[in-house]
């Protein structure tokens, strides 16, 4: 019956692993949606070696285990096929060799079921075979190596074979430890008075096994291999605890465990930066934070279906072939994908465990468990890195990770729970309780159901917000394969556009000069300005049928084409503002005093968006700072301009109190942000008068209000978008325009700093403003203007009214006659 299960749990792997690798080879055609591309085609020698490898060692269980576990081999074989092809899709070349690793592995798998079944010489020689894992992990010390050129020398070797001690050590110290506790275990493994804790302590015959114990970890923790250093500890703790069934033991490691990571947080550089990293990831994400912060955004992108394999963009996490290959799996496989890989470690180790509980003596039983327990724990210590539920721990995931020591060790490690479960008509060992390895895989449980439910966490409820992040690459990546939709001008003019063909598609910038305002799309530097605001119209995942996008990214796992956006800036005038403000430092806006539609936004310094890749770190550190939208984010003092607006509301011969000055500030909007589809500043607090700062943008809109009968209107800038089923259709404002003044009161007002032409109210001041003096310009149409109202904002960081006057004015007369 055990055969025939093995084998059909091996044909169901081996069903699935053909599927994935057939998607594999299809993604680049997907991704493109196209046949006339190149196909993956090398993974299938990593398919072949898997089918081959396994079938073999299904032989040979067969024939030398025939009564094993069925479903030991099956679930590691799995786990082994499906990281290996995801170390194919994520680089060929590290597949190719961890294809040469597996090969290795199996024929160590089938060598160790071949030796003697009652596993003695393990028990024999368990000292020597744990000084000459312990002489080959010091040996690192003088002769280590890593594979990188750089990093912890944590292996041994050279050109392209490596060894790392310290993963077969974890295997030799779980058998030492079996055997020398089996050794000294009461006749019937029934935990005696001497195993009381206190005994434990005082005991001379557990001194070795502190000995060899501690000896591992300061070899390890002089290599500052911590996360290995972990797992000894835990190992260690566990094991005595099945041993003994005192459940203090290892709580008091646990507790250890957590008191030194405190003390390391504040006294070691390594542990400060892990922890930090663990408890606030988001206050340094391209830093410090950057592997967990990608990694949660690839298991965000994966979503519930996944990206599909070889769709998604799991190359931008780090160290994606071992340390975070369950991010890149999630990414691609989704959070059912997750589970799935959540469940074949469950059953291993609850297989495992039950292995353990059915062992012919108590020798078997605690290799076994403690086998199980090192898989047990490496794997949530892993896992839950990558999920944010631990501190990383650089560690690898048994079977699934790159990593030749690893995979070695995973499968002499199975090989033993397979011969151990093989006892045929043995019957198991006397225990007289089962409480300890309930509880244990009561733990072991838990975790992996922790996991699940972070793995849903971040891929269905935090996904969509963490996805919107500009930081987030995977948004402008998919960009080179859809194309991104236009940005327009009012009159349908091309301010920005993508071009190329699929897998290629750029952002080409027409108008440079407007970049503060339209912002840019890049997959290093992310996204800002109206590229981020309007990111989703313009990648299609909004404004498109709902059907349309869930359909595009179930197949593509891409969006469809995105949609073109119209904005409310006249391109002509625009061009005037920029050509008047060049070489200065400052800021304009024009607006539409009635409908809140912005004409003209310009901020200066500014950059070229199409060379952000190249200059993006310059610009980050430039003192002018030209990534500032000064008219949108820049925060100035209103001095007189508040003062001019102030006494058109309040009578000279009653000056208003706190209270009411306090309310008529926030009726000019000045403490809150413009509800825009555009980045803003944030205001000041309320409350605050004399310390008080706005933007050009909120000036613009308050100073609106003498042309517009004293009703501030509500900005736009995005007009409409144009969509497949209806059309260009008109996008609604954000807020809804607010009464400031009558309508008496603001036309008296306006009336009062009427320049001579008659055309036009005005009015310029200059403040100081830190330490500089700035220059404001405001103006506007007359109430008795027949055309569109129109209000004028123009900003200096320098004194000169002169100029800023002839700048608002030339821009005025140019609205008002037509350009």
């Amino acid at each position: 019956m055990n055969n025939n299960l093995q084998a059909t749990l091996l044909k169901a792997a081996a069903a699935f692993l053909f599927i994935f690798s057939v998607i594999l080879s299809l993604a680049p055609s997907v991704r493109e949606r196209t046949w006339a591309v190149d196909l993956n085609w090398t993974h299938w020698i990593g398919f072949a070696a898997w089918a081959v490898l396994t079938f073999f060692a299904h032989r040979t269980t067969l024939e030398r285990a025939p009564s094993a576990d069925a479903f030991l081999l099956p679930s590691a074989s799995l786990l082994a096929g499906w990281g290996l092809l995801t170390i194919y899709r994520l680089e060929p070349t590290f597949g190719l060799r961890q294809t040469a690793w597996l090969t290795i592995s199996t024929l160590a798998f089938i060598f160790t079921l071949r030796l003697p079944p009652n596993l003695n010489f393990l028990r024999r020689y368990k000292y020597i075979a744990l000084a000459l894992g312990l002489l080959l992990t010091a040996l690192t010390l003088i002769f280590g190596a890593n594979p990188a050129g750089f990093g912890p020398r944590l292996w041994l070797g050279g050109g392209t074979i490596y060894l790392q001690p310290s993963e077969p050590l974890k295997l030799l110290l779980v058998a030492y430890l079996a055997a020398y506790l089996a050794d000294r275990l009461p006749a019937t493994s029934a935990p005696s008075q001497r195993f009381t804790l206190r005994g434990l302590l005082n005991l001379p015959f557990l001194i070795p096994t502190f000995l060899m114990t501690g000896l591992s970890l300061t070899i390890l923790l002089v290599q500052r291999d911590l996360g290995t250093a972990s797992i000894f500890l835990l190992v260690y703790a566990l094991i005595l605890f099945l041993a003994t069934g005192k459940r203090r033991i290892p709580v008091l490691v646990g507790l250890g465990l957590i008191l030194a990571g405190a003390i390391g947080y504040f006294y070691v550089d390594i542990i400060n930066l892990r922890i930090s990293a663990w408890l606030n990831p988001w206050a340094d994400p391209s830093g410090r934070s950057y592997q967990i912060i990608q990694s949660l955004l690839a298991i965000a992108n994966g979503g519930l279906f996944g990206r599909g394999p070889g769709i998604g963009a799991p190359t931008l996490v780090p160290v994606a072939l071992s340390d975070f290959i369950f991010a890149a799996i999630a990414e691609e496989t989704g959070l059912l994908g997750a589970v799935a890989l959540l469940a074949l470690v469950g059953i291993l180790l609850f297989r495992g465990l039950r292995t353990a509980l059915a062992a012919p003596d108590s020798f078997q039983r605690l290799l076994a468990a403690g086998i199980t327990c090192y898989l047990a724990v490496q794997s949530l210590l892993i896992l839950g890195g990558n999920l944010r539920l631990l501190p990383l721990t650089g560690v690898t995931l048994p079977f699934v990770s790159y990593g030749g020591s690893s995979l070695l060790t995973a499968f002499v490690a199975l090989a033993l729970l397979v011969r151990i479960s093989a006892r045929g008509e043995s019957e198991p060992a006397v225990l007289v309780s089962q409480k300890p390895y309930t509880l244990l895989a009561t733990l072991f449980g838990l975790g992996l159901i922790a996991c699940a439910l972070s793995s849903g966490w971040w891929a269905i409820i935090r996904g969509p917000s963490l996805l919107t992040r500009t930081d987030n690459p995977r948004r402008s990546i998919s960009d080179f394969y859809v194309q991104r939709g236009a940005l327009l001008d009012r009159a349908n003019t091309t301010i920005t556009i993508s071009l190329g063909e699929s897998g290629s598609f750029s952002r080409k910038y027409l108008y440079q000069d407007l970049a503060s305002v339209i912002g840019y799309t890049q997959y290093l530097f992310g996204q800002a300005g109206l590229e981020s605001t309007l990111d989703e119209y313009l990648r299609g995942t909004q404004g498109n049928p709902a059907s349309l996008v869930q359909w595009n990214q179930l197949l593509y796992g891409t969006p469809p084409a995105g949609l073109d956006v119209r904005l409310s800036i006249d391109l002509n005038l625009q061009i005037a503002a920029d050509a008047a403000l060049a070489g200065e430092t400052g800021a304009l806006i024009l607006m539409n005093a009635q409908s809140g539609e912005i004409l003209v936004m310009a901020s200066h310094p500014t950059y070229d968006p199409n060379n952000i890749g190249d200059e993006g770190p310059a610009l980050l550190t430039d003192d002018q700072t030209p990534l500032v939208n000064r008219a949108a984010q820049g925060l100035y003092t209103p001095a007189a301009l508040l003062a001019l607006l102030a006494g058109a509301q309040f009578d000279d011969t009653s000056p208003p109190n706190d209270a009411a000055r306090v309310a008529f500030i926030e009726q000019l909007g000045f403490y809150e942000a413009p509800a825009l589809l555009l980045p803003v500043a944030d205001p000041s607090p309320r409350g605050e008068v004399d310390s008080l700062r706005v933007s050009p943008l909120q000036v613009a809109l308050a100073a609106a209000s003498l042309s517009n009968d004293g009703v501030r209107p509500a900005p736009r800038i995005a007009l409409a978008v144009n969509t497949p089923m209806q059309g260009w259709v008109i996008l609604p404002t954000q807020s809804q325009p607010v009464t400031i003044f009558s309508a008496q009161t603001a036309q008296a007002t306006a009336l009062s700093l009427a320049e001579p032409s008659g055309l036009f109210w005005k009015f310029v001041t200059t403040a100081l403003e830190k330490d500089k003096t700035i220059t404001w310009f405001i103006a506007g149409t007359l109430p008795d203007w027949q055309g569109a109202p129109l209000t004028v904002v123009v900003l200096l960081e320098k004194p000169d009214p002169q100029l800023a006057e002839a700048i608002g004015l030339a821009l005025l007369r140019a609205a008002v006659n037509g350009h």
